[in-house]
């Protein structure tokens, strides 16, 4: 979340699309912590599913807000 704020707060295109792929990147890493924190026995398999899938929603969200911000761009 803050580098999608900062992102914005660019208030450039280039820039915000730069700190979005930063988040989208963080939804992959927060997707490996779950797995660590499976492995050591902090949660169970059936909260590592739900939350790994709300970081996909998240990255799809991402993605798409990336694509529209390209076509703004280019209009």
């Amino acid at each position: 979340m803050n580098n999608i704020a900062e992102g914005f707060d660019s208030q450039s295109n280039i820039e915000f699309i730069r700190f979005l792929r930063y988040s989208r990147r963080s939804t992959s890493e927060v997707q490996n912590c779950l797995y660590i924190a499976l492995d050591q026995t902090y949660i169970t398999e059936q909260t590592l599913d739900k939350i790994y899938q709300q970081a996909n929603k998240t990255r799809q969200i991402i993605d798409g807000l990336i694509r529209y911000l390209r076509k703004q761009k280019r209009a």
